[in-house]
């Protein structure tokens, strides 16, 4: 029997509607590449998308800057692979994909760190202060006259000077960007940073009690505090959230 030929209009519409769908396909593929790499452990990682930014005041330090905050969505993937203990749930009409991770304990983001570290190239780390507040700058107010002048009264003029946001969670892209391409560093989600906050008490650092954290102002939070509005603040008015963004020195 010769092989069928395919004359008929349906035919042609159906051979019109696979080239179609092949055609949006590599379309889609061209403007949305996938961002997985294999990992060392020869499994796939999301790479989040990173920018370059310069990091310091004299124009030298280039690092590479998460664009968002880690989200729900890229939190979950760790603790599904056994990395971190916090499984993160969102709530009603949020999206897991632009959702940021909040209510995270500097102990997990350090699962985090390390997780990452691990099933990619490694190189991700917490920014440091200096770091962060460069970075920010662009689109953070200008701080007013502290209403006390006592350094040991910084803290009270941050809390009642400072813009206080509403506490609801916004998904990504809600806030302002900076001229780097760096997005949210003005929302109500404070980020982790690097640097040990020791106290008065000058605690050696090697066991750190307390990290600041950074976000429309600076504040120490106890390294296993997820939600300082529940008076788990060291110093500074409490953050609405706790989340996470990483740094590279190097590109991907």
């Amino acid at each position: 029997m010769p092989a069928a030929t395919l004359h008929r209009p349906a035919d042609r519409i159906v051979l019109l509607g696979l080239g179609a769908l092949v055609a949006a396909l590599i379309l889609l593929v061209a403007i949305f590449p996938p961002r997985l790499s294999d990992g060392p452990a020869g499994g796939s990682i999301f790479q989040p998308e990173l920018v370059p930014a310069v990091a310091e005041h004299d124009g030298q330090n280039v690092i590479y800057v998460m664009k968002h905050e880690v989200t729900v969505a890229e939190w979950n993937r760790c603790h599904a692979e056994g990395g971190c203990a916090l499984e993160l749930r969102t709530r009603a009409k949020q999206d897991a994909g632009t959702t940021p991770a909040t209510g995270l304990s500097y102990l997990d983001v350090s699962e985090y760190l390390a997780w990452i570290n691990a099933r990619s190239d490694g190189g991700y780390r917490l920014p440091r202060v200096a770091e962060w507040e460069h970075l920010a700058a662009p689109v953070l107010p200008e701080e007013p006259d502290p209403i006390f002048t006592d350094p040991d009264l910084t803290w009270a003029s941050t809390y009642l000077l400072g813009e206080q946001k509403s506490r609801a969670l916004r998904p990504q892209g809600s806030y302002a960007t900076t001229p780097d391409g760096i997005v949210d560093m003005d929302g109500n989600v404070w980020e982790w940073t690097q640097d040990c906050y020791a106290g008065a008490s000058g605690a050696s650092t090697s066991r750190c009690p307390a990290y600041f954290v950074a976000g429309e102002h600076l504040a120490a939070v106890p390294f296993l505090v997820r939600d300082p509005a529940r008076g788990g603040c060291a110093v500074g008015s409490p953050p609405a959230h706790l989340g996470l963004r990483l740094v590279r020195d190097t590109p991907l």
